[in-house]
């Protein structure tokens, strides 16, 4: 342990609240107490009867039971026990249409045939999944339990990828690496290798040339999964139930939304950039602040309240010395086009004088010990009790206490420590293992309710928030979470550390997230718990400007950070970053509608279109955001260029113009005001300028360009529209064809078009011949014809050897 961590701790808490913690870890490993007891695993034994079921089949062996169900001719579960089932709280739904499947005798085992994906299980209780073509796609041991433990082993190819878990810091391609699934708070913060940390999700996805797969294991228990030669995850309890998918990666994804649900799409201005920071202590705190980014011509879209505005850190309360007109402070907040955004943390301070708390009491909403009083642990209120949410009626109780919130101003809520995190002196910084839960009734402990807090948490926010706020979308966004989060919640990745090795980590932590459902993500702006140098936190500023969470936080007693303080040349680079992020929110705020009907990641791994090539599997420092953009961040202190492999085909310089072909590695230009980025060749990719909309055109080559530009009110469930924009190369001209779909009103008042990658040599816009200009002004549905000069092509990027 460290010593000086525990001394800081110690001073950041007081010596009375130390007390407390000693006390609770005490009482903590009290409670868990419990002999352990040796068992030798033991296999599902041999096949004692088979039959079929209406999609599947369902199978008896000696000592186990297996159940095999085709939900989609692409999506099969499997189910092993004994073992309780979960209760459904990831999925979105649990209902299928029927899928025709086969039947047979096969040698020794039985086959079950599907239209896209086939099973096999030998007598031994081993599984394969084979495509038509009878490539295996997946190969699962028999798998084996141990006392309440469930243990399955899978074969891995040599050259297969494996990407996923939720949030972790041991890179993206995780062959090599065991993975801890127990949602936890590390002490004094998280570098690079820490496991577990905050969000874990039993979800991996499997990449080699000509297949890819996506494995989710609903069970909420401790795991741990160690990726070798073969991938052996052991499950602490419950039923053994895993969701198989097969099939091209975007396909992936759609099936896993199609099981936890679709991300909920945010409103607009969750997109835009957040102030935040431990030590905001006064409303006159916060007006310095917003009145610095109006100073300094720094665009703001929300500012967070961290817990010193709290009474006493009591949970939906206010400071009224330090926050005397909460509400007034809101308004005036969102008269700039400021929003505030609340922290809310789980635990309850146990104090008689404390409304919530004796209504918690009364309505027995508290998880409870095995003896039935409500478990207390110590958090930053001191004793604090914590809400049952696997309790529907305490979830719908939880839920209303928003409004005070929502009615002092608040428009979004930040959910901390829902781990949910306790204060100890040792051991697992949560509650104890044997704490009561409802678990919709049929009862349940900590072992399995643990991983599902934060999720809960997110659920009840959400579900109240949208019942008494029905014209605005809920905006949370949540520390810790499971499996089906994205319906309810963003994440933030943490309170990691100020360092370039951790910089780096964000990228792999993001584009993991997304591969595991959580598409909306994003980290604390310099690391949370240090004092980067301002090299440092522009490079990181840089990248967040394309993360969809972008916020900018810090630990109590770090330096302050607000882009004003560095000085310049790094104020006037961040400015810029800023008005590039409001420049990208039509693309943004369109890659969230996006989401929200297919689950895609807005942030990709550079193999997501193309899975085939091996050099993309372990690239880990660049990534897609959605199709059109390919981020490469600089990530080591004082590189003025870096080297990035592109996949294959056409990229154009974001910045230059420059073309580059790939697949190849080539160095691109990095000094302290840029960050390489390059842009797919057909892209039509809508940025926000001076008030209107500019469409920027990259030639697509010998293909089709398109794009895509959603548009609503920023919030509510209203009118919508959809334009969608196709370049077409016709004979010696391009033709952008544009239609649109909705009844919101085109939102943009001038509408400019840029070309890039050749020049215009004549110009027709619906019909009418313009003079030639590589930018000119359009009207909504503008049907425009180009001819591009073929003697004046741009500069090309040279590949590295």
């Amino acid at each position: 342990m460290n010593l000086a961590v525990v001394v800081k701790g110690i001073l950041d808490i007081g010596l009375q609240k130390a007390a407390q913690i000693v006390r609770y870890s005490l009482q903590r490993d009290r409670l868990e107490r419990a002999p352990r007891r040796k068992c030798a695993p033991l296999a599902p034994g041999p096949l004692q009867e088979a039959n079929p079921i209406e999609g599947g089949a369902l199978l008896r062996f000696a000592n186990a039971s297996l159940q095999v169900l085709f939900l989609t001719p692409d999506l099969v579960r499997v189910t092993w026990q004994p073992g309780v089932l979960p209760v459904p709280y990831a999925l979105a739904r649990t209902r299928w249409p029927p899928v025709e499947v086969t039947m047979h005798r096969e040698g020794k085992g039985w086959a079950l045939g599907g239209s896209s994906v086939s099973v096999t299980i030998r007598d031994d209780g081993s599984v394969r999944f084979y495509d038509p073509a009878g490539r295996t796609l997946r190969q699962d041991l028999p798998p084996e339990r141990c006392g309440e433990e469930w243990h399955l082993t899978t074969r891995l190819q040599n050259h297969q990828c494996i990407y996923g878990f939720g949030e972790q810091s041991l890179g993206l391609n995780l062959r090599g690496q065991t993975v801890t699934l127990w949602n936890s708070d590390p002490l004094g913060g998280y570098t690079p290798g820490t496991d577990p940390l905050y969000l874990g999700v039993p979800l991996y996805v499997s990449l080699q040339p000509g297949t890819a797969s996506l494995a989710f294991y609903e069970n909420s228990y401790r795991a741990t999964v160690a990726i070798g030669d073969t991938i052996a995850a052991r499950f602490a309890g419950g039923a053994l139930r895993a969701y198989l998918a097969f099939g091209p990666l975007p396909q992936l994804m759609e099936r896993y939304a199609d099981l936890t649900g679709r991300p909920a799409l945010p409103p607009r201005w969750a997109l835009g950039f957040h102030q935040s920071r431990w030590g905001y202590k006064t409303a006159a705190d916060v007006r310095e602040v917003a009145a610095g980014f109006q100073a300094h011509d720094l665009p703001l879209s929300a500012i967070h309240l961290d817990i010193d505005h709290m009474d006493g850190y009591r949970v939906f309360t206010t400071n009224p010395a330090a926050f005397p007109d909460l509400a007034g402070l809101a308004a005036e907040l969102e008269a700039q086009g400021v929003r505030l955004v609340s922290i809310v943390d789980c635990g309850v301070k146990c104090d008689p004088h404390f409304s919530l708390f004796q209504e918690g009491l009364e309505q027995g909403a508290f998880s409870t010990l095995p003896n039935g009083r409500p478990v207390r642990a110590p958090v930053w209120p001191g004793w604090s009790a914590f809400p049952d949410f696997t309790n529907p009626q305490v979830r719908s109780w939880w839920g209303k206490q928003y409004r005070r919130l929502v009615a002092s101003g608040i428009a979004g809520f930040w959910h901390d420590m829902n781990e949910p995190s306790a204060f100890t002196a040792w051991g697992s910084r949560t509650l104890p293992l044997p704490t009561r839960h409802a678990m919709e009734g049929r009862g349940g402990d900590h072992r399995e309710a643990h991983n599902l807090y934060g999720l809960l948490m997110a659920r009840a926010a959400y579900e109240s928030l949208h019942e008494m706020y029905p014209e605005r979308r809920p905006w949370i966004v949540s520390r810790s979470g499971w499996a089906g989060l994205q319906r309810y919640a963003w994440n933030w990745t943490g309170d990691v550390a100020s360092t370039w090795p951790a910089l780096r980590t964000t990228i792999s932590t993001a584009i993991s997230l997304g591969l595991s459902g959580i598409p909306f993500t994003g980290p604390d702006i310099g690391g949370f718990s240090g004092a980067p140098s301002a090299e440092l936190f522009l490079r990181w500023f840089q990248l967040a400007v394309f993360l969809p969470f972008f916020r900018s936080h810090s630990a109590l007693g770090t330096p302050r950070r607000e882009p004003w303080c560095w000085g310049e040349p790094t104020l006037s680079i961040l400015r810029d970053y800023l008005r590039l992020r409001c420049r990208l929110l039509p693309y943004l705020y369109t890659l969230a509608w996006e989401a929200s009907r297919t689950g895609w990641p807005l942030v990709r791994p550079l193999l997501w279109p193309d899975a085939d090539d091996p050099e993309l599997c372990g690239v880990q420092d660049a990534f897609f955001l959605g199709a059109a953009l390919l981020v490469a961040p600089v990530v080591e202190e004082g590189a003025l260029e870096r080297l990035v492999r592109l996949p294959r085909g056409r990229w154009h310089d974001f910045w230059s113009d420059a073309v580059y072909e790939g697949p190849a590695s080539v160095h691109l230009a990095a000094p302290l005001e840029r960050i390489p980025l390059l842009v797919r060749a057909g892209t039509i990719l809508p940025l926000e300028e001076d008030n209107g909309l500019v469409l920027h055109l990259y030639h697509p080559g010998d293909g089709e360009g398109h794009g895509v530009l959603y548009s609503d009110a920023g919030d509510g469930d209203g009118p919508c529209r959809v334009d969608r924009f196709r370049l077409v190369p016709v004979e010696d001209r391009l033709e952008l064809r544009w239609t649109a779909d909705g009844e919101y009103p085109f939102p943009y008042q001038s509408i400019h078009v840029q070309v890039h990658g050749l020049e215009v040599d004549e110009l027709r816009i619906d019909g009418r011949p313009q003079e030639p200009a590589q930018r000119f002004a359009v009207q909504p549905l503008a049907q425009v014809a180009i001819r591009l000069s073929h003697d004046s092509a741009p500069g090309r990027g040279a590949p590295e050897p």
